[in-house]
Formats: structure tokens, C-alpha cells, sequence
């Protein structure tokens, strides 16, 4: 697909179906991975598998940094981290995110703070703590994983829809002023996509979700994967504050 052999990237949520999709998009075409996540032993299983599959051409390994993206603290010493760990970073994938769905007049503060802060807040604080060695090196990648709920809005997630939609003008901010330096801000917004949470919905939900798609069924996480691969890729350096909507045709947008 696309070469990424000496390319380095820094995932979130690496060991979730969508994330783990990315990371083996991302390592099958010859980058090496820092896998981020809050499970320590489920990273570690998936990083074990990602190095028996796709083990970096030079000789090393994919890492794993433990991080809870609810914690400030943590989320400030993920990039330096990871740039510790594999000397530089490339690529940088804000893919982890929560959900804590309820009508808006049921709603609690606490649900709408912590979506902002997994969703919108910590990947703030990473993309301005990947800009400066980016910047440095005059080369980088940033890529957001949104949703098209952020684009539609859907209701009972105002909070997911409204994270979504500030990732979205964020990446548009920040798109322009790297631009010069050749550093490229995207996002990738999934539709309805298969994963293991999708699979144990009944019958008729699943046929009633498909009936949505003019593709008649849900993406995979190695469409999303692809479209990650694509934009984290030296092919793409002409393509910024561009939002790449792989939702089967549901929203044309």
C-alpha cells in the first residue's frame, strides 16, 4: 500500500478493535509502533502478537506505554515517552475515546467532563506536545480519529458528537499553522463500523443498522486502518485539515 519502513508512530487505544485495525495497518507497512492504552495486559498481549506479525524491519520491537487519557498527568508524559522510547515520532494516531450515551436532559456533568477529557482534551495535549519535535524535524504526521456523529449529530451523544466536532476544528486550526512545515493534521471519520461490541447485537439491530448503509453492511476496522495508513503517508503530504469520512455512503458528505 504504502511504505512507512523507518516511520515511527504513537497509537491511542491501540488494543481496541478499531486501534489495533490502525497499529496492524501501520506496522504491516514497516512502521514501528508505540501502542498506548489503559489495559496493561491486553497491550501487552497485542503488542506480542503486533511483533510476531509485523516486527519492524530493523530489528527492534514495538513498545507499549500504559496511559490513562482521563489523567492529565500521564496524558503530558505520553509523547516524550514515546519519543524516549523510539527515538523520534512520526506519527502520531488519536484514536481512544469513550462513550457515556444519555438524553441531554438526563445527562450528568460528570458524563459530558469525561468524554471531553478522553476525547477532546487529552488529544489537545498531544498533538501540542507532538507539535514542537515535529516541528523540529520538519516532517510530521497527526491523525484524529472523529466520527460521522460528529458531522450528523446523533441523538443521545451530544457529548461523543460534540468531542467529535471539536476534533474535527481543531485539526482544521492546527492544519494551518504547521502547514509551512510540512507537518500534515487530518481526521478519519468512521461510520458504523464491526467490532466486538457490533457483533453481539441481536438480529434485527444489526439489520436495521445495515438498512442505514447504502452499502448495505458495516465497515471493517481495516477500512479505517487504510485510510490511516493512507494519511500517515509521504503520498499524502499535500493533503491537510481534510476530514476522510469512510462510512459506506451512510453520510456523503
Amino acid at each position: 500500500m504504502f511504505d512507512l519502513t523507518g516511520m515511527t508512530a504513537l497509537v491511542t487505544g491501540a488494543s481496541g478493535g478499531i486501534g489495533s485495525a490502525i497499529a496492524r495497518s501501520l506496522a504491516s507497512q514497516g512502521a514501528r509502533l508505540a501502542l498506548s492504552g489503559t489495559n496493561a495486559a491486553k497491550l501487552r498481549a497485542f503488542r506480542e502478537q503486533l511483533n510476531d506479525e509485523h516486527a519492524p524491519k530493523d530489528g527492534t520491537d514495538h513498545v507499549e506505554i500504559t496511559c490513562d487519557l482521563s489523567n492529565p498527568v500521564q496524558v503530558e508524559e505520553l509523547v516524550p515517552a514515546a519519543i524516549d522510547t523510539l527515538g523520534k515520532l512520526d506519527i502520531l494516531v488519536n484514536n481512544a475515546g469513550i462513550t457515556r450515551d444519555g438524553l441531554m436532559m438526563r445527562m450528568k456533568d460528570e458524563d459530558w467532563e469525561q468524554v471531553m477529557q478522553v476525547n477532546l482534551n487529552s488529544a489537545f495535549r498531544l498533538m501540542r506536545a507532538a507539535t514542537r519535535p515535529m516541528m523540529k524535524a520538519k516532517f510530521g504526521r497527526m491523525i484524529s480519529i472523529t466520527s460521522v456523529v460528529g458531522t450528523t449529530g446523533n441523538p443521545g451523544q451530544m457529548n461523543y458528537a460534540a468531542a467529535k466536532a471539536g476534533l474535527t476544528g481543531m485539526t482544521k486550526s492546527l492544519a494551518q499553522e504547521l502547514a509551512s512545515r510540512n507537518i500534515t493534521v487530518n481526521c478519519v471519520a468512521p461510520g458504523f463500523i464491526r467490532t466486538a461490541m457490533t457483533d453481539v447485537l441481536p438480529d434485527d439491530q444489526k439489520a436495521a443498522l445495515n438498512g442505514r448503509i447504502p452499502m448495505g453492511r458495516m465497515g471493517e476496522g481495516g477500512d479505517i486502518g487504510a485510510a490511516v495508513a493512507y494519511l500517515a503517508s509521504r503520498e499524502a503530504g499535500y493533503v491537510t485539515g481534510q476530514t476522510l469520512h469512510v462510512n459506506g455512503g451512510m453520510a456523503m458528505i
